[in-house]
């Protein structure tokens, strides 16, 4: 008996996954353990295990993102074939009833089982594959309201109950349909390829034909859509009669341009990640200057002191002192360690601070777990091997999940103050700006120069407000004043 091979979840946060590259060829027999693909996901690439071992049968195509959970292959027995194998080559006589009127006289199930069978792959879970063979409905008629349009039992049963509605379109031409199909839930029914470039795009896929050979919206139908509009120079998001949706105008190219770069895979994420943090949060940012001669002064006898070690891996930089001392104030001010829940607002226990850590092709941002159990020597020791593993791409899934809180440098680049964007589900991140040399003018007239750093910080008004946003800040600054307090 075939078993099917999906998507896996890798962590907690994980939704989907992209296929980058299927490292084993289509039928080869494989063994359980064996690395059968490498995926990315919004985190990290991957290389997925197979759970059993058989004959293997692609399903998923390179290139394409799936929702975990998603059938994206199989594995299978000595002669066995794959289940789907009838639907990629439908008979003559599927073809012949597919063409053919449906008899009025006839019984229900009967209506049902004439019905147009789908062409090309077939998702559908077992269960709903039983319930299609009780009820006498072929599977290949139903439309999927599930992840990357997988047929569920409860499809199946609403297509009992309605068998003489279309529900699979398969009229020749024109080859793409206009009005979309709704699931039993009434979402459109598109590929998860499609959900993310429309979300990119912020176009509405109630607007888009969808593929008349399968009833779904595909990539493909978006990116159409969109040349399409922009060729008429009408806006690629006009507003569907339906629905009020606040739409993206996608503007031509005022010039030829020199190349074009794809956003996709890490920059991708980013792009999506950023924008839907913007759109979800009321983001403020304040801006607030620390003085750190006394850590100046810390570091240098740190330096001196024969605790510190020759490679330096125990010497902080001036971002582990703010790392240190946000965890603290972190300590100090619940409401800035939690995250917005359907329940409300959730106070989180344990304090595990983000750092964000930038490579070429984008940010990612590692996680310093329960930062405030680490000494100042140890945590520099930790953010050095979490910066190192991220360049050289060996950071893994745990390192990168369960941030309660996130710190980003600018600092390097010249750069006072910025406005961080948080990343979700935290409430708040820290931007950290250079080391300067301030000059000030004491009570009595006295000129004197300080080492100061801008501290910006960004958080979620829904959460809090304006007076704890401070608050929360002055305690960064108050314990970047006393570095001793940071080995408490």
């Amino acid at each position: 008996m075939s078993t099917e091979f999906i998507m896996p979840k890798l962590g907690l946060t994980m939704e989907e996954g992209t296929i980058l590259e299927w490292l084993v060829e289509d039928g080869t027999e494989i063994t359980q353990g064996m690395a059968v693909l490498r995926i990315e996901t919004d985190k990290v690439e991957s290389d997925v295990e197979s759970p059993g071992a058989g004959r293997f049968h692609r399903v998923g195509n390179q290139g394409d993102t799936y929702p975990c959970g998603a059938l994206i292959g199989y594995l299978l027995a000595d002669g066995e074939e794959p289940p789907g194998a009838q639907v990629n080559a439908p008979t003559a006589a599927a073809t012949a009833t597919s063409s053919a009127p449906v008899a009025s006289s006839a019984p229900a199930t009967s209506s049902v089982a004439t019905l147009p069978r789908r062409e090309g792959r077939l998702f559908a879970s077992p269960n709903a594959r039983r319930v299609a063979k009780e009820l006498g409905i072929e599977i290949e008629t139903v439309v999927g309201s599930g992840p990357e349009g997988r047929i569920t039992s409860e499809d199946v049963e609403e297509a009992l109950k309605n068998p003489n509605s279309p529900r699979v379109n398969t009229s020749s031409t024109p080859s793409i349909a206009v009005a979309p199909i709704l699931s039993s839930n009434g979402n459109v029914l598109a590929t998860a390829a499609a959900r993310q470039l429309a979300d990119l795009l912020g176009v509405d896929l109630s607007l888009v034909p969808y593929d008349a050979t399968d009833g779904r919206v595909t990539k493909d139908g978006v990116a159409a859509f969109v040349r399409a509009q922009l060729a008429s120079g009408l806006a690629a998001n006009k507003q569907s009669p339906s629905t009020e949706k606040a739409t993206v105008v996608l503007t031509p190219v005022s010039q030829t341009p020199t190349s074009i770069k794809k956003m996709s895979g890490m920059r991708g994420t980013i792009a999506k990640r950023m924008q839907s943090s913007l759109q979800d949060m009321a983001q403020l940012t304040l801006h607030m200057d620390a003085d750190l001669d006394a850590v100046v002064e810390d570091r240098e006898s740190r330096k001196s002191s024969s605790h510190a070690s020759d490679s330096g891996n125990g010497m902080p930089g001036f971002t582990d002192y703010v790392i240190a001392a946000t965890a603290r104030a972190l300590k100090l001010h619940p409401i800035v360690n939690s995250q917005v829940t359907a329940e409300g607002i959730a106070l989180l226990p344990e304090i595990h601070v983000s750092m964000a850590v930038a490579l070429p092709e984008g940010l990612i941002v590692p996680v310093i777990k329960n930062t405030t159990s680490l000494d100042l020597a140890s945590l520099a020791s930790e953010t050095k091997r979490l910066s190192g593993a991220a360049r050289e791409g060996k950071l893994g899934l745990a390192e990168l999940e369960g941030g309660t809180f996130s710190v980003s440098t600018l600092g390097m680049f010249g750069v006072d103050g910025f406005t961080p964007v948080i990343n979700p589900p935290n409430t708040a991140i820290l931007g950290v700006g250079r080391l300067r040399d301030d000059v000030v003018v004491s009570k009595k007239g006295k000129v004197s120069t300080v080492k100061r750093m801008t501290l910006s910080l960004t958080w979620d008004h829904r959460v809090f407000d304006g007076a704890p946003a401070a608050e929360f800040c002055k305690s960064i600054v108050d314990l970047l004043a006393d570095p001793s307090a940071l080995n408490k």
